[in-house]
């Protein structure tokens, strides 16, 4: 399986996150709108990972990398990892109220990045998923309005930017549950859990490197990469990061 990382792209993750202990029925809906908001920033951040050749190519203009053209895109690989199209979960609904939030919030942050996407005569252009996801996150908080939040993170010596380093449960939850020898490949974990003084559910699915990741994140540990940043020595396979999703209650 493939799967995305917190500071570069890789992937898809699987349909259903499955939680590391039984869920409460009351719970069960927070869980399953949890699985969505991930599957939808990683289905984004795949298509900012497959068009990088394009993306950085200093002699193409326009790159048809619109708000518009990523979402459809998105939205496909949604489609194939859910089985049904995003548009169509009910816009009423708590889930697909926070879904619109997070494709809207794509949107914006791709019709706002297009002039650095098209740049002539520049070859990389920092436009990584990593940045993509950040940016999204972003917006998708200012459109949630306090019901809903998510963060790329991932354990602490993985982190190069400041903003995406864990708090305290998430620190405690990658050391003991994902981290863990025994701790299954691709499994999430999930808790009621109160946060920022607020009864909310959290949910921290797992995300490892492959190979398209290590160019930047892999050996030889030290060198600096196309982004400037020193390599960390990853290997295959390794947790990577998370993705951090907390909804009040």
């Amino acid at each position: 399986m493939k799967a995305t990382i917190a500071l570069m792209l890789v992937g898809t993750i699987p349909a259903s996150v499955i939680c590391a202990a039984p869920v409460r029925e009351d719970l069960s809906e927070d869980l399953s709108i949890g699985n969505s908001l991930a599957d939808m920033l990683v289905a984004g951040e795949t298509v900012i990972s497959r068009e990088q050749d394009r993306i950085n190519d200093p002699k193409l203009g326009d790159k048809g990398l619109g708000g518009g053209a990523l979402i459809e895109q998105a939205r496909e690989i949604y489609r194939a990892t859910n089985g049904i199209d995003p548009a169509t979960v009910d816009p009423s609904s708590r889930h697909g109220r926070l879904l619109r939030a997070q494709m809207d919030a794509i949107i914006e942050v791709m019709d706002a990045n297009q002039a650095t996407i098209n740049a002539t005569g520049t070859g990389f252009k920092g436009f990584i998923p990593a940045v993509f996801a950040r940016l999204v996150n972003e917006a998708f908080a200012r459109r949630a309005k306090g019901e809903a939040e998510i963060k790329a993170t991932g354990p602490l010596e993985r982190i190069r930017n400041r903003k995406a380093r864990p708090d305290a449960w998430e620190t405690d939850v990658i050391k003991s549950k994902l981290l863990a020898p025994n701790w299954p490949r691709d499994q999430a974990y999930s808790a009621a859990v109160e946060t920022h003084g607020r009864p909310a559910f959290r949910v921290m699915v797992p995300q490892y490197y492959d190979q398209t990741c290590l160019a930047c994140h892999g050996s030889p540990k030290g060198e600096v990469d196309i982004t400037g940043y020193p390599k960390e020595g990853a290997q295959l396979n390794e947790l990577g990061g998370v993705i951090s999703i907390i909804l009040y209650r």
